[in-house]
């Protein structure tokens, strides 16, 4: 195990964090070799496995981020903006692979990320699921054949505790659309409806966003026009597969060259 490559996961008490580290640890290809948790969690300090209600795992949580960063060579970042521009920094320093799968990421945060792209692998998605990086890529194509006569709707789902809407993968999708016909999303995204709206402007990219129960993920990319509808779809069920992916992401952005990549370059889509 000890020539396995060693993964730190960050945000270690939360949904992802906890399932992130199942993964690793159930891996054959991978060892989790640290946890880091905010300062004053009163996770730090104590050995993740026995925090996660289970048997202990021998890997300390820790509110010290160089230190662990230095002990691996990728890090999984689940995680809140401020936190995850702090944590490509940190990880530029070490040189390790930055596996990003947090969302609610604006454009300033985004390009915060630039000064630690040319010093390490960044891995950033808005979802790192196989599943919805073919809907991106199918959003995109079905974008570019048809004209801005096919209105373009994204319709999501998620679990009653998520707190960034639209969701980071309804905006990567957005994006996907926004790329397809050739225009920035910027200028075409509508995601603020509430009232007597008027009628709705030709060639935007409308967003909505449901929360509720335990929803997992759904998307809907919707092409409207008249007399047909085409709708793309995608559906989660099981939290692991983003997981699975982030694993797969920072297992391919070893040895890779410092830059910026997306789940398309993991995939080779």
């Amino acid at each position: 195990m000890a020539d396995l490559p060693g993964l730190v996961v960050t945000g270690a008490s939360g949904r992802m964090g906890q399932m992130l580290i199942r993964t690793i640890t159930s891996s054959d290809r991978a060892r989790l070799v640290g946890c880091v948790e905010r300062s004053g969690h009163d996770w730090v300090g104590r050995d993740v496995g026995e925090c996660m209600g289970g048997p202990a795992m021998g890997v300390i949580v820790s509110d010290d981020a160089p230190t662990v960063f230095a002990k691996a060579q990728a890090v999984i970042d689940f995680t809140a903006p401020t936190a995850t521009v702090e944590f490509a920094a940190l990880a530029a320093q070490a040189g390790i692979v930055h596996v990003i799968g947090t969302t609610g990421m604006e454009g300033d945060h985004i390009a915060q990320l630039t000064p630690a792209a040319t010093r390490a692998v960044i891995v950033r998605a808005g979802n790192m699921s196989l599943g919805v990086n073919l809907l991106t890529r199918l959003t995109q194509k079905v974008a570019a054949a048809l004209d801005a006569d096919w209105d373009i709707e994204v319709v999501e789902a998620h679990h009653r505790m998520k707190v960034d809407a639209p969701s980071g993968t309804a905006l990567m999708l957005g994006e996907a659309a926004a790329q397809g016909r050739g225009v920035s999303l910027t200028d075409v995204r509508d995601s603020g409806r509430d009232g007597i709206t008027g009628a709705r402007k030709r060639g935007d990219i409308g967003f909505a966003a449901i929360r509720g129960g335990d929803v997992v993920g759904e998307h809907d990319v919707i092409f409207a026009a008249d007399g047909e509808r085409i709708v793309l779809r995608h559906l989660a069920t099981d939290r692991a597969i983003f997981a699975r992916g982030a694993l797969r992401a920072a297992l391919w952005g070893i040895g890779q060259k410092p830059g910026e990549y997306d789940m398309m370059d993991v995939l080779g889509l």
